[in-house]
């Protein structure tokens, strides 16, 4: 593969953020106002790209796909993947993404996360129990979610509870009280007040194996 000038770097490094982000490639008018640069501009660097090996395109919009050439965040045959760490434990005044805590690491297609994760950081977490058995969330399975310190009602939320447990439950703001609903009705909801339930994350993905 020939190399690469500064530009061309840049923005195959953009195009690679911009399908982390969205899960899909970015159009010829979007590279050329991300770089403030005329969309012919804009095309012209693709198709070095493309001669050098890097990148395929088509007429077609959003068709730019990038090729097998190994690079760094990649996985086999150089498939651009999200690196999201499995949480063994969360504490209370601890980082959350701390070393210690980190016991693997999954790789994830950017297509397989909903679009809108990009700028947030993912981890994931191991399911005990039947709590969220209705929402189709088993035990052993593993969940991720974007770091949050906020989330909306019917939020499925990792929380903090009074600093010693970690739950998976809906989201429930009533006044004063913050509800943690269980998807089982085996299991009674929770009531808090605010100061004892410290919010990890929102879940955005299941992932389960048979």
């Amino acid at each position: 593969m020939k190399g690469l000038t500064k530009k061309q770097q840049a923005i195959l490094d953009y195009i690679e953020e911009f399908m982390r982000r969205e899960g899909m490639a970015p159009t010829v008018y979007e590279l050329g106002d991300y770089f403030k640069i005329r969309s012919a501009t804009a095309f012209a660097h693709l198709r070095a790209l493309q001669r050098k090996g890097y990148v395929n395109r088509s007429s077609k919009a959003r068709s730019l796909s990038l090729t097998g050439v190994p690079r760094p965040g990649t996985g086999p045959g150089g498939t651009l993947t999200i690196a999201v760490p499995v949480i063994g434990h969360v504490a209370a005044g601890m980082p959350l993404l701390a070393e210690e805590r980190v016991e693997r690491v999954l790789r994830f297609d950017p297509a397989q996360l909903p679009r809108g994760t990009g700028g947030h950081k993912l981890f994931a977490l191991k399911i005990f129990g039947e709590s969220m058995r209705d929402a189709g969330m088993l035990d052993g399975d593993t969940v991720v979610a974007k770091q949050a310190a906020e989330a909306r009602n019917g939020d499925v939320v990792v929380a903090l509870v009074d600093g010693t447990e970690t739950t998976v439950k809906y989201l429930y703001h009533h006044g004063h009280q913050v509800e943690l609903r269980p998807a089982n009705p085996a299991y009674a909801p929770q009531f808090y007040p605010p100061e004892q339930v410290q919010l990890q994350g929102v879940v955005i993905a299941l992932m389960r194996v048979y």
